[in-house]
């Protein structure tokens, strides 16, 4: 572990995370591996948990921390915790207290969070033609099919529903 200046650096998954005085992660000051668009959103969204929380929000209306420990993709507790302050950081999702209880929190997608609508939704295309094979067990081909017909609808009413779903009270 380096010491810098009351800063302590943990090396992790080859990026540098500070923490700051309180002995938070500090995800922004994360090293960029080089200046491609690509390269970079990887380097924020390439874990295989990021994205699969994105859905969770998205498709299936998970918002807590018990939703998503809950969900079938099983994800622990300590990844789930540090994916959250990531995206948080990175402003793809807003924690919010929820209403009835203050001891819990409701995470829900930014605007930049929910650009990345179109992206799950060719993966998922990605994964029908080049992944079925393999899984047999994939999405039924009929849910499928209502995505190809009008992709781009399809894209706006995943947007619309989580948007109304999760209008302020």
């Amino acid at each position: 572990m380096l010491i810098e200046l009351n800063t302590f650096y943990l090396q992790y998954a080859s990026k540098k995370y500070t923490f700051d005085d309180q002995f938070n992660f500090n995800f922004l000051n994360t090293q960029f591996r080089c200046n491609c668009p690509i390269t970079s959103a990887l380097d924020i969204l390439g874990d295989k948990w990021t994205l699969t929380l994105i859905k969770l929000m998205l498709v299936e209306g998970r918002k807590t921390f018990k939703d998503f420990l809950e969900s079938k993709e099983a994800i622990s507790s300590n990844i789930l915790s540090d994916r959250l302050k990531m995206m948080e950081e990175y402003n793809i999702i807003i924690k919010k207290s929820a209403p009835n209880n203050k001891k819990s929190n409701f995470y829900l997608l930014t605007e930049k969070g929910l650009d990345l609508t179109p992206t799950l939704v060719e993966i998922t295309l990605w994964s029908d033609r080049n992944v079925r094979e393999y899984h047999p067990t994939l999405m039924p081909e009929e849910k499928i099919a209502v995505i190809k017909k009008n992709k781009s609808q399809y894209i706006n009413s995943l947007i619309e529903n989580y948007k109304k779903q999760n209008e302020p009270v």
